[in-house]
């Protein structure tokens, strides 16, 4: 029907509604769409990071805590910039390890934080947290977490060429490893806090995915994620 005789026939109250109707469920789809390429993207960044750090000699701690882990956190792109105000963001991807000693699909997530202080600079990290016990995994599961608040953290080696002298503690929640391109004068992932990716979730799983229901209880599955399960330390 032409646009001529649809008005004949609809007064033109109702071809505004449908026109308005149409065009927010194209923009609807358009959006699930870019999210679900997005989300297929951080997945195969996040493979790409794991397999770089894990065949770098100088984070062979990472293989070591990986294969104790509870669960994994990676954040293939971290950006921290500042000038005088600093702030830092990076999205990523947490898999938890089951009973039988197999890794879940991989639940979305951000990172955030922001501070105020001398700082000047620029950084680009590669960043993979290793949670050793389950009360880790359920803090980040339950609520919104503050890394150096909620949960206690310890960094392992920055940059090539540095040793990974830190040993095991069970009284240490997270171990961070991170590989750094630039220079930035502040904290390292103190006080930085944790959140649900929700639309990256429902996108790449489907409606009602949610990171305990994807990680716990393997509700949800996507065979794209499957070589990144693959490259984790069993």
């Amino acid at each position: 029907m032409t646009l001529s005789l649809a008005r004949a026939f609809f007064p033109a109250s109702f071809l505004r509604l449908a026109i308005i109707t149409t065009a927010f469920a194209t923009l609807f789809s358009f959006n699930t769409a870019k999210a679900a390429s997005d989300a297929e993207q951080l997945v195969a960044a996040s493979r790409y990071s794991l397999e770089k750090l894990l065949s770098n000699p100088d984070y062979a701690k990472l293989k070591e805590f990986a294969g104790k882990a509870h669960g994994i956190l990676i954040i293939p792109q971290l950006v921290k910039a500042g000038f005088f105000i600093g702030g830092e963001g990076g999205s990523g991807v947490l898999l938890v390890k089951g009973a039988d000693g197999t890794w879940s699909y991989p639940a979305f997530y951000t990172l955030a934080a922001g501070s105020i202080g001398l700082q000047i600079g620029g950084e680009v990290s590669e960043v993979v947290f290793t949670l050793m016990n389950a009360g880790a995994v359920e803090a980040i599961l339950d609520s919104e977490v503050k890394f150096g608040g909620d949960l206690s953290l310890a960094v392992g080696p920055f940059g090539a060429g540095v040793e990974a002298s830190t040993t095991a503690n069970l009284d240490v929640d997270v171990y961070a490893f991170s590989s750094s391109v630039g220079l930035f004068g502040g904290g390292a992932f103190e006080g930085a806090k944790l959140f649900t990716r929700e639309s990256y979730n429902s996108s790449y799983y489907g409606a009602g995915a949610a990171p305990r229901g994807i990680t716990i209880e393997r509700a949800f599955s996507n065979s794209h994620a499957d070589k990144l399960r693959a490259a984790l330390p069993q």
